[in-house]
């Protein structure tokens, strides 16, 4: 008996990524979620640019909800790609875990949209080096605007990986 040649696999066949679950058309909002600010930015309609929209000083998680439901619904968003602070070896810490309660804190305040956590390692550090050095940009204003760059930063390199693997 001849050995049989395999079919090559299809791009059905990869393993599950952690982008799946997102719709496959419309826009997304990137979230850079930290302990005192949420930075926000949005992907166009055809998802190639990511672009940044602002900074949420974090309050009372009703707040931060309600400020978010507006954003979806003016920008008619219809998923959340969230940065996910891993560590440098890959584990997750307790900034992971703040970060997915804070996404199910959000589904618990009736934001229903599918969420993707994305890997943020080092954004906030490329977007700081960015503005210091291209940008130069003062400190003060780079304080203003870190947050909502990163947000653009991450949701940018999950915009990426969709059209690879699309």
């Amino acid at each position: 008996m001849e050995p049989r040649m395999s079919d090559p696999p299809s791009p059905n066949d990869r393993p599950p990524g952690p982008l799946d679950g997102l719709p496959q058309r419309g826009r997304l909002l990137g979230l850079d979620v930290g302990e005192k600010t949420i930075g926000i930015a949005v992907s166009d309609s055809g998802r190639s640019i990511a672009s940044p929209v602002e900074t949420i000083a974090r309050g009372k998680v009703a707040a931060d909800a309600a400020r978010l439901k507006t954003l979806i619904a003016e920008r008619g968003a219809v998923g959340l790609v969230v940065g996910l602070p891993v560590n440098m070896d890959g584990s997750e810490g307790p900034r992971c875990q703040s970060v997915r309660a804070f996404a199910r804190n959000m589904a618990a305040q009736g934001i229903a949209l599918p969420v993707a956590f994305w890997d943020e390692r080092l954004s906030t550090a490329a977007v700081e080096r960015f503005l210091i050095g291209e940008a130069d940009m003062t400190r003060a204003r780079r304080d203003r605007v870190v947050d909502k760059m990163a947000a653009a930063y991450i949701l940018q390199g999950a915009l990426d990986a969709l059209r690879r693997h699309g």
